[in-house]
């Protein structure tokens, strides 16, 4: 049976490249970079070339650079470790609507410390709407923080016009760029925000390895506490096999993005032509400012579980929403919170590419859809012939 792996924002196969740059800090240089002999001075020097070959993709200083365990940590870092350097007496935390589970979470747990929260409404596309995030953003905000795109309809969000609103209110910065850091570029210098997420996974590197971006006089306090690596903000050994494959990874995006994104965009605008062919099919998300890999799209009548396990039995991997949430059964977060109703929501599926994937990919599923909707109208009491 042909294999089709259509969920790449749940997780990307590692370059071959990537793997090989790791393999002799398993079995060669295993020494710990903290260690002042020659075992240990072969690890610490490739991990500063990773940090440096990670800084180069958002054009940022190495020493802006610090290791963690995934995008999470990153996360979890970037929004409880301003707390404890609060000014005048800022409560705030500022949220949106499309954020990765991984920010709803924190940030409620932070509100349920006695913060305040507050979350920032979308349009219909997805996208944070500007007039609606003025307002909430004020003098008591210590954070806020955006995805650079929506992680299940991939619209693009306004990152800059944010940043000067947050900034002009005397709040910090966090922006996520985990689904965008390998196809789309982005230039800390100019965008100027004070924390950033990148995850190695979503560069095509190895999991369990991340990063946050902490902006030179940005103050933070660590999480975990320990030997006092990474400049104090993240005790604990260095995972030095990850983070060489996630440098690796990251000069890679960097080298190829421009080609990357270009194939992807032929890719998903295929799929996306052939879907919208079928019937009462939308695509869910902005049009044209959405990430090249991201196809959202919804079927009216039938539910997405159904159409995935049907894809599946064909050899077609895709998600029917977060790639943290899809044992839940409640509808996606993001599409109700652009407007749609629950069993529109529930009729939505996320096709997202990755490099490796072709042409006849798209081809082979856009083939396939319009049998397997039509044959589960055929059992929904919801299809009016």
């Amino acid at each position: 049976m042909k294999r089709v792996y259509l969920d790449s924002n749940s997780a990307m196969p590692t370059r071959e490249e990537v793997v090989k740059a790791m393999v002799p800090f398993f079995t060669e240089h295993y020494g710990n970079p903290s260690s002042i002999h020659d075992q240990g001075r072969e690890p610490r020097t490739a991990m500063e070339k990773a940090r440096a070959q990670v800084a180069q993709l958002i054009g940022a200083q190495p020493s802006e650079i610090i290791f963690t365990s995934g995008a999470t940590e990153s996360i979890n870092l970037a929004l409880r470790g301003p707390i404890p350097h609060r000014k005048d007496q800022k409560d705030r935390l500022v949220i949106s609507a499309v954020d990765h589970h991984s920010v709803r979470a924190t940030s409620a747990a932070i509100g349920s410390s006695g913060l305040k929260r507050s979350i920032m409404p979308v349009d219909h596309y997805g996208r944070i709407e500007i007039d609606k995030a003025s307002g909430m953003i004020t003098d008591d905000t210590y954070l806020v923080s955006i995805p650079f795109a929506s992680y299940e309809v991939g619209s693009l969000q306004p990152v800059e016009e944010i940043v000067k609103i947050a900034h002009d209110a005397g709040s910090l910065v966090h922006v996520d760029l985990t689904t965008s850091g390998f196809q789309v570029p982005f230039d800390s210098g100019r965008l100027r925000a004070d924390l950033v997420t990148i995850s190695s996974v979503d560069l095509m590197g190895p999991k369990g390895v991340g990063v946050l971006f902490v902006r030179k006089g940005t103050r933070i306090s660590s999480l975990i506490k320990g030997g006092g690596q990474e400049r104090g903000l993240r005790s604990g050994s260095e995972n030095i096999p990850g983070i060489v494959g996630m440098g690796e990874a990251a000069r890679m995006a960097k080298e190829h993005m421009k080609e990357v994104s270009s194939h992807l965009v032929l890719l998903r605008d295929h799929l996306i032509e052939e879907m919208l062919k079928i019937p009462d099919s939308h695509l869910n998300g902005h049009p044209v400012d959405r990430l090249p890999n991201n196809a959202n799209l919804r079927f009216d009548y039938i539910e997405g579980e159904s159409m995935l396990l049907l894809l599946d039995m064909n050899g077609i991997s895709v998600s029917s929403g977060s790639a943290c949430t899809q044992k839940n059964l409640e509808p996606s977060k993001t599409l109700l919170a652009m407007g749609l109703k629950h069993e529109q929501a529930h009729g939505s599926l996320q096709f997202t590419f990755n490099p490796y994937n072709t042409m006849e990919d798209a081809k082979y599923v856009g083939e396939l859809m319009p049998d397997i909707v039509a044959q589960l109208r055929e059992m929904s009491p919801l299809y009016n012939k």
